[in-house]
Formats: C-alpha cells, sequence, structure tokens
C-alpha cells in the first residue's frame, strides 16, 4: 500500500528534502527500485546512517524488497551496537563509509514475515529485538492517516532519530502516505539542547513534528524567546508521560500540541489525542486498528501483528507494563509503569511517573527523578534550570497536589541527565538505576553556592509556602477542579488586596529613613507595574460571568482584611523595609502557580482568555520581577531589615493561605469533580 501510494502521488510534488537537495514522488520511486537491486544479496541490513536522505531510501528499499532492516539508534554504545549486530545476524551495515559485510549470519531466531527489527535500549541497557512485519507498520501509518487526515500532509519535520519507530514510522511512513514532503535534518544540526530547533522548524516552514516532553520543553522556552511558529499544525508528544500543565502551557504560547501513547511491539502508536478529538489528561483514542482493555489497572493490547522478539515467541496479548484506565469515550489514560512502581516501607504503591510529572510542570525544574523503593519517604534528584531556580517552593507546589504518602521529601540537586553521560534512553527516559549509580550515589554534582540573603528568605519560608501549597482550594484550584462562582469569589478577594499594592509601596516609601533611601528607585518601579492591576481583576470577573461592581463595593473577607490590615500596621509601627516579604510572597507565588492554576481552570470551566488576563500577566510578569526582586533583595545586608522580610514574608504566606481558606468551596467541589 505504502508503495502504491507513493507512485500515485504526484511525480513533480517533493517527497525528501535534506538542506538544498530534494527527492520528488517521481525520483523517490525510481531511486527505492535502484536500490533494491544493490540489496540482492543482503540478509539482513543494518543501517547506521545520521538523518538523512539515504537513511530513507535505503530503508524504503529494504521495505520493498522483503530485506529485513536494521536501524542502529545513534545513542548506542559500541557494546550494544555489537549486541545487535551478533543477535539479529546483521550481514550487511551501512555507515556513512558505505556498505560493509559483517561476517555474521541472520539469526534462525528471526520469526518468518520479519521486515523489520527495532532493539529497544532496555531498561537494563541490553538491547532487545522487537521484531515487525511491513504490515503492522504500515497499519500504524494508515491508522494516523486515516485520524489525522489529509488536512495535516504538509510538511513533516523530523527530529527524532529515524531509527526511532516514534519518527520512522508515525512520522516518515504517515507523512508518504499522505503525499506530504518529508524535511531531514542532521541530528548534530539541532545542538546540545536543541537551540537551532526553532530556526530549522521556522527555515523549513514545518507544519508537524513529533516530539518527546524534553524536546518540547526546550521548544517551548524558544518561542518564547524568539517568536511564534505560525506553521505548525500538529505537534504530536510521547515517549513518556507528559503532564496535562505542559502541554496547556505549550498551547497557551501557541504550540498545537497533542499527546499520544505507544509501544515498539505495537510498531509505535496504540492511541493519540488529534485535532477536534482530544481530550485533556489521556493519550488519545485507541487507533482504528488498536484493540485494548484494562486488566488489574494494567493496559493489555491484543497483538495487532508483533511477531515476537528475536528467539522469544510473541503473545497472543501484550501486557504492556502501562497502569492505565480506558473511559467511556474511549480516551486512553495511561497513569504509570508497572516495572517502575515503588512500594514504600508502608505499602504504598507509588508510580514515579505520577510525582515526577508533577514536579516537572513547576517553574525552574529542568529535569527530575523520582525514588524511594522500600523507604518510608519519597526522595528525588532534581536539576534546576538555573542557579536562582526557586527548588524548594516547585517542590512544595508540587506536593500540593499529591497525597501524603507521594510526597517528595527529600531533594538532591544534581547535574543533567543526558544520552551522552547514560542517564538518558534515545527518546527521553530515564535510566533510574544507571541515575541512582551515577548522580545519588557519588558527591554532589553541582557545588554548593554560599547562601545569600534571597537564597536564605527562600529556604526560611520554605514551610510557610507549603502551608499555602497545602489549601483544599488552592490544589484544586491547580487542577481544574472549581466552580465558577469559587473563582469569582477568588478575584474578587483578590481585588480587594490588590488595590492596596500601590499604597503599600507608597506608605513603605514615605517612611523609609534617609539612609534606606536608595530602595525608592525600586519601589517606583514596582509602583510603575503594579499600577491599574486591579481593573484588570474587575474585567476578568465580568467576563466570567460576574458583577464587576458588586465586586468593587462588596465587603472582603475578614481573612484578606487581616492580610492588608497586618502589612499596613508593619510599614507605619515596625519597619516599612519588611513590606519586601510581601512582596516576595505575592510575586513567588505567581510565578510558581498563576498561569498553571488559570489554564486548568480555564479548561476546567471552559471560560475565555479573557477571564484570565490578570493571572496570566502575573505569571508571566512576575517571572521577570522576581530577577529584579532577587537583586535588589540581596542589596539589603542590615540584619535587622532582613529579619524584617523573613518575618513578613512567613506571616503574609500563612495569611495568604487563610485568605483562600476562606474561599467558599466544599460542596461546590461535587459539581466540578
Amino acid at each position: 500500500m505504502l508503495f502504491e501510494r507513493i507512485r500515485t502521488h504526484n511525480a513533480d510534488q517533493v517527497a525528501l528534502r535534506e538542506g538544498d537537495d530534494s527527492v520528488t514522488y517521481g525520483d523517490l520511486s525510481d531511486l527505492i527500485d535502484a536500490r533494491c537491486l544493490e540489496l540482492a544479496d543482503v540478509d539482513v541490513l543494518g543501517i547506521a546512517l545520521d538523518n538523512g536522505i539515504d537513511w530513507l531510501v535505503w530503508d524504503l528499499a529494504a521495505l520493498s524488497a522483503g530485506i529485513v532492516c536494521v536501524p542502529i539508534p545513534p545513542f548506542f554504545t559500541r557494546d550494544q551496537i555489537n549486541h545487535t549486530i551478533v543477535t539479529a545476524g546483521i550481514t550487511h551495515m551501512l555507515t556513512a563509509n558505505g556498505m560493509a559485510e559483517t561476517g555474521q549470519s541472520r539469526s534462525p531466531d528471526i520469526p518468518d514475515g520479519t521486515a523489520k527489527i527495532t532493539f529497544t535500549s532496555g531498561t537494563t541497557g541490553t538491547p532487545k529485538g522487537v521484531c515487525l512485519p511491513a504490515s503492522a507498520m504500515i497499519t500504524v501509518a494508515s491508522s494516523i492517516h486515516a485520524m489525522l487526515g489529509d488536512d495535516f500532509a504538509g510538511t513533516h519535520a523530523c527530529v527524532l532519530p529515524l531509527a526511532v519507530l516514534l519518527e520512522n514510522v508515525a512520522g516518515v511512513y504517515t507523512g508518504l502516505l499522505a503525499g506530504g514532503t518529508i524535511t531531514l535534518t542532521l541530528l548534530g544540526q539541532f545542538g546540545p539542547q536543541y537551540q537551532g530547533l526553532h530556526e530549522i522548524l521556522k527555515d523549513t516552514r514545518a507544519t508537524s513534528v513529533i516530539l518527546v516532553p524534553e524536546i518540547l520543553r526546550a521548544l517551548m522556552m524558544l518561542v518564547i524567546r524568539k517568536g511564534p511558529l505560525p506553521d505548525l499544525k500538529f505537534i504530536a508528544v510521547g515517549g513518556s508521560r507528559v503532564d496535562p500543565a505542559l502541554i496547556a502551557k505549550a498551547r497557551h504560547i501557541g504550540l498545537p500540541v497533542y499527546e499520544g501513547y505507544g509501544l515498539s511491539e505495537c510498531a509505535s502508536v496504540v492511541s493519540m489525542n488529534v485535532p477536534g478529538k482530544d481530550k485533556p489528561v489521556t493519550t488519545g483514542t485507541l487507533l482504528p486498528h488498536v484493540k485494548a482493555e484494562i486488566s488489574n489497572d494494567e493496559i493489555i493490547i491484543e497483538n495487532p501483528g508483533f511477531l515476537g522478539y528475536v528467539g522469544e515467541a510473541a503473545p497472543a496479548f501484550l501486557a504492556t507494563g502501562d497502569l492505565g484506565q480506558i473511559d467511556d469515550d474511549g480516551f486512553v489514560c495511561v497513569t504509570g509503569r508497572r516495572k517502575n512502581v515503588l512500594i514504600t516501607s508502608f505499602g504504598r504503591n507509588i508510580s514515579p511517573e505520577w510525582p515526577e510529572a508533577a514536579i516537572l510542570a513547576q517553574p525552574g525544574i529542568y529535569q527530575a527523578m523520582v525514588f524511594g523503593d522500600g523507604e518510608p519517604e519519597l526522595s528525588a534528584l532534581i536539576v534546576p534550570t538555573g542557579p536562582t531556580a526557586d527548588v524548594s517552593a516547585a517542590v512544595a507546589a508540587a506536593n500540593a497536589g499529591l497525597p501524603d504518602y507521594a510526597h517528595i521529601k527529600h531533594t538532591r540537586i544534581v547535574a543533567p541527565f543526558t544520552v551522552e553521560n547514560g542517564c538518558l534512553t534515545g527518546t527521553g527516559r530515564p535510566r533510574r538505576e544507571a541515575i541512582i549509580a551515577k548522580l545519588y550515589t557519588s558527591p554532589l554534582s553541582v557545588p554548593e553556592k554560599t547562601m545569600n540573603f534571597y537564597d536564605r528568605l527562600v529556604a526560611e519560608t520554605a514551610e510557610a509556602r507549603a502551608s499555602l501549597y497545602h489549601v483544599p482550594q488552592l490544589v484544586d484550584g491547580l487542577q481544574g477542579r472549581i466552580s465558577r462562582s469559587t473563582y469569582v469569589a477568588y478575584l474578587t478577594e483578590a481585588y480587594h488586596h490588590v488595590k492596596h499594592t500601590v499604597p503599600f509601596l507608597m506608605a513603605m516609601g514615605s517612611r523609609l529613613p534617609d539612609e534606606k533611601r536608595w530602595l525608592h528607585k525600586a519601589i517606583i518601579e514596582y509602583l510603575e507595574e503594579e499600577e491599574g492591576h486591579e481593573e484588570w481583576i474587575l474585567n476578568d470577573i465580568e467576563a466570567a460571568g460576574g458583577n464587576r461592581e458588586a465586586a468593587r463595593h462588596a465587603i472582603p473577607n475578614l481573612e484578606t482584611q487581616v492580610m492588608v490590615a497586618y502589612n499596613y500596621d508593619y510599614i507605619s509601627r515596625k519597619n516599612p523595609v519588611g513590606f519586601l516579604g510581601m512582596v516576595f510572597m505575592l510575586e513567588s507565588t505567581s510565578t510558581q502557580i498563576a498561569s498553571q492554576g488559570a489554564d486548568a481552570v480555564m479548561t476546567g470551566l471552559d471560560l475565555p482568555k479573557s477571564a484570565f488576563s490578570y493571572l496570566f500577566s502575573h505569571g508571566t510578569l512576575d517571572l521577570e520581577h522576581m530577577k529584579f526582586f532577587e537583586k535588589t533583595v540581596n542589596q539589603v545586608t542590615d540584619p535587622a531589615d532582613q529579619a524584617a522580610i523573613i518575618e513578613v514574608a512567613q506571616n503574609t504566606f500563612r495569611l495568604f493561605a487563610n485568605l483562600f481558606a476562606a474561599i467558599p468551596h466544599e460542596g461546590q467541589r461535587k459539581n466540578v469533580a
């Protein structure tokens, strides 16, 4: 079917493009036929090439000629490559130097009908050969094409290695079936942290791309810095569990991200979300040809054509090892991995992907791995985005959405997990045993820095921040599980403390002694930034269906009045510099939860974006504010002033928690769960 479609597409349409080189559909058919002749004496073909036209033409030729093809992932070690050659009996290997015989004979353990053997990296590092017939791969590509339609058959950019089935089958074969253009880029051109990804996608005018979560995060940061990618219509993300908040944030900045789920044994994709049929917190509906059920919380798939592993017969049903559910609408939700399940010393079963996804959704966290099998509490190895990232606040925010037994109680800062240091698979999955061995049992990978006052402030307010992040109204808000009336009630209380921000700052400035007048510059900057924000809140109330004038004239809750009164009293009667503690509370809270909460509530309540101008703006603005605040507060050297800032911060975190807790919520929760 694939080759029939290639021959029937417009012969002048570009099928493959690599830099300035291109191959039309007409030329592609001829190239495949020519390469088939070169494969006449080949039994098992290994392809160890970089992403490019050459890789794909050889792969398609092997498929057309009925020759077993074994793609070699670029992240395999020499030992893994040798294991692959011997296990499959690769007779001929393609490298940048051309084709060479290996001296091996085809393994008798390869099942009849095998077209491709994809070797997984394996959790222990020993590759395992998954044997697939051509029919299984083409069926997957056809099912994806049927779900997406020709509207998305534009230009697909290959970012993942072609040796990965997700790119090879879901990306390339699907694109060729649809008559699209496949653009190919040498993997090294993306850069070590994918710095070149934005430029490549922009230059190629890619309309679709497949990513793993780590690369999605990199792309999100690039889009924020460099601008949108308007040509992109569809971004598939998979390979590991994706937090719904990450997808919501990606969509908020204009990236059309859709989560999917798959297995090598199923020729890559099993389920996927698509435009028009998309449900948050799921991996989409099953592909048309896939049959699956849930047994003992595990996803079981009826064998869709998998022939078995090299030397091991295929089962009639695939026990995926993935925990999950299939809802009444047919959407699949993957909750974790059975084989990665941690059993605490309290007998609690926990999939580490669950708290990992929660911590990875927080600002300032680049990578994380949770462990604690047999221990009373969970621990995490964390890679922050930078030296000023508030790791403790991120952990507290993550814990707020988790039950007590799944809380991360201990953390350690370590160096990044990479394929090169053996801590990641080629698709971005953590090699858990390797990470523990390399990073946990060794000295700290990131040297400790001398604690400045900002760091001390963060550390000494951790407990108070945690008290805020455990308030049910806030926890449920971050998960989109609040009613419209609760949201309007929150905005009303926010209005009645935000309207005091400018007067607070003016009061602080007027009471500063002469030797502290250097703070006036910072106060003026804050004044300019905060002016009029209370009107944003009233606009949001109106957009959410509330009454802006009723909110303006409402009597705030006692808890809100107390927080406001406490700060006026502290400024006038004790130490005006202490108000910086209130500033820290508000802005650090915004950077941690504002955008995440807005995304979740907007989705949960189906409200317009115009109802969240205050939260979205503060989630974005306060990231820059925090940098300025950190610089400012580190200039405060008077021990009395430092103590005042810490005192106010600790108290206002607790007072803000009381403000949230006083918002009517219980009883409404049933209607929005």
